[in-house]
């Protein structure tokens, strides 16, 4: 090969090179843009995707704040109620009570006007079985404790007597009744017990 050849194949061999070369300036360049195009995509996808969540976080912490205050707003009612509930439980019993007042103030009234004294028993008689009558309605009832075991439950013992007619530990005199609400007691029944 001639000199002139040799140089002219090391020129095409350099320019070859030279445009390897930027071929691959180029390349590098296009592949830095599309991962600087890529990661910003990524960067905004992720910041559209917290976006979101904050937005849902903030719905569900508004949520959570609307719930409990429409709870406390129960939990208020709620005592409210029971106040109210426990300050006129009674008024039912009382109202019924009111007619058995009318008649002791008519049984009194009678009574100083110089009746006779069996029509005033008589009445007071019908009082107390009226009052007794709303009672038992209420579910409230005496205890029969006399003859009965000693129960601490139901009874309250005042004395310990000596009795031949019963056994020991059972009840032999009631010095005031007790009674039952319902099946609970409402007072003990005081009583002298055997010994």
């Amino acid at each position: 090969m001639n000199p002139e050849q040799e140089e002219k194949i090391e020129r095409n061999d350099q320019v070859d090179s030279e445009a390897v070369e930027t071929a691959d300036v180029e390349h590098n360049q296009e592949a830095e843009e599309t991962s600087e195009a890529e990661g910003k995509a990524a960067e905004e996808a992720q910041g559209a995707g917290l976006k979101e969540a904050r937005a849902q976080a903030e719905e569900l912490q508004q949520r959570l704040l609307r719930a409990q205050a429409d709870f406390d707003n129960f939990r208020r009612r709620t005592v409210k109620e029971k106040e109210e509930l426990a300050q006129y439980a009674s008024s039912k019993l009382v109202t019924e009570l009111l007619p058995v007042l009318d008649n002791f103030e008519r049984a009194l009234a009678a009574a100083q006007t110089g009746s006779e004294e069996q029509s005033f028993v008589k009445g007071v008689d019908m009082i107390f079985r009226q009052f007794m009558q709303v009672l038992e309605q209420e579910g409230v009832k005496a205890m029969n404790a006399v003859g009965e075991p000693f129960n601490p439950e139901f009874h309250q013992a005042i004395m310990q007597v000596e009795s031949e007619e019963h056994e020991e530990g059972i009840v032999v005199e009631e010095v005031q009744k007790g009674y039952m609400l319902k099946d609970r007691v409402l007072r003990p029944a005081m009583v002298k017990v055997s010994g």
